[in-house]
Order: C-alpha cells, then sequence, then structure tokens
C-alpha cells in the first residue's frame, strides 16, 4: 500500500505564536497537507476566534472550531472568569498567573488528536514555548513529550507533537515569522489579554510580544491596524 502524505494540523489561537506555527507546518508539510483547530473554550474575548478564522482564509488552510466550554463552567482564570480580571498577579494558593487556564493545552491537545485520528493526521503543531512565557506547566517540553507518549498509547496510533516554538525567545520568534514569510500575517492576530486590537500596550502578553519586536528591530504589523 503506498503510504499518504505527512499531513498535520495546527492549532491555531489567532495568535502570533501559533500564527507563526501555522507557516512553520505550511513550510515543512506543504500547505495542501496542512489544516487548523481552533477551540471555542467559552474565552472572554471572542475576538480570537474570529482572528483565527481569518488567520486561516488568508494563509489558504482549512480551519475547524469545536465548542469546548468546560472551562468557563469551571471558572477560576482571568481568561475565562469574568469575576477576575486580568494582571500581573499571581494566585495565591497555586502561585501561577490569574491567566493560567488549568489543563487548557493538555486538553487542547487531546482534542486536536481526537480530530487528527479521525482525519488521518499524525503531525500536531502547537505553539507552547518555555521561553518568554509566565511559567504556565502546560508549555513545557517534559509535559508535551508525556502528552504525546499517551495520545499515542491511548488511540493506539502514533502521533508526534512538534512545538517549534518552545526554545525560542520572542525575538527569536519574530525572526522566524519574518523568515517564514509570516510578518504581514501578524497583522491579522490577538495577542492583548484585554481583548484589544490594536493592543493595550499594557498587559503582560502585550508588553512580551512588544518587547520581542524591538529586540528584533522589526515593526510589529499590528500596531498599524485602524
Amino acid at each position: 500500500m503506498t503510504k499518504g502524505p505527512d499531513k498535520a494540523l495546527v492549532v491555531l489561537s489567532g495568535g502570533q505564536d501559533s500564527t507563526t506555527c501555522l507557516y512553520w507546518a505550511i513550510d515543512r508539510f506543504g500547505r495542501a497537507n496542512v489544516s487548523s483547530i481552533t477551540f471555542d473554550y467559552g474565552q472572554k474575548h471572542r475576538i480570537e476566534l474570529e482572528c483565527a478564522r481569518n488567520v486561516a482564509a488568508a494563509a489558504g488552510v482549512p480551519n475547524a472550531c469545536l465548542p469546548i466550554d468546560t472551562f468557563a463552567a469551571l471558572g477560576g482564570d482571568a481568561l475565562t472568569d469574568t469575576s477576575i480580571p486580568v494582571s500581573d498577579e499571581a494566585d495565591e494558593e497555586t502561585e501561577l498567573p490569574v491567566t493560567f487556564v488549568a489543563g487548557r493545552n493538555l486538553i487542547f491537545l487531546t482534542f486536536a488528536a481526537a480530530y487528527a485520528y479521525r482525519h488521518d493526521v499524525r503531525h500536531l503543531v502547537t505553539g507552547v514555548a518555555q521561553t518568554d512565557y509566565s511559567g504556565y506547566p502546560d508549555c513545557r517540553k517534559e509535559t508535551m513529550a508525556a502528552l504525546q507518549e499517551a495520545i499515542t498509547l491511548g488511540m493506539d496510533r502514533e502521533f508526534t507533537i512538534h512545538t517549534p516554538l518552545m526554545h525560542r525567545s520572542k525575538k527569536e520568534t519574530v525572526e522566524l515569522a519574518v523568515q517564514l514569510g509570516a510578518l504581514e500575517m501578524l497583522a491579522l492576530t490577538h495577542t492583548c489579554y484585554n481583548g484589544r486590537r490594536p493592543p493595550c500596550g499594557d498587559c503582560q502578553a502585550c508588553r512580551l510580544r512588544a518587547r520581542g519586536f524591538a529586540e528584533a528591530g522589526v515593526r510589529d504589523p499590528l500596531l498599524d491596524i485602524r
């Protein structure tokens, strides 16, 4: 039996990192072999979903959006719970940022694997990174390695989780986007924890993004939108 082409599914949030990863996947696997998946998990800022759709359409790849609103029902974090404001403060009990959504990347990639299983896709691509992040435990290399093994065993099919940004700084991520021809596409993305486009410039996500572009000596195209 002739083996089909390697296909990749990108977890696309509509943000800078996942958009860069989308173009990494296109470069590696070919546009015709790449699709994307977005999760409506009850996030307060619905603009993420619109940005993901727009990025996928502009990149010429399919995008599926799956509803998984359990995170909103659980609450307890600043991205899904309207009673918790976005801040740089850490949760007193967990010592993690209030923007940490417990289990989010674990759930995203498990659902992505289930979707990929039904579409004969073996490669999953995610924008998680240990560098320049807020210490989220589900962004670590060890977490991704353990999850890859779990979904491979649990679905009896070999999956590979690709993390192109795992050890890249924000500066290096911007440089990668330039290298892949994805810079202009970043004007369609959303990063701000306060849900603003153009970005608020004050929240941690905005500051990390701005620092990366500044250190790379590249102007962020998102700043030029009206």
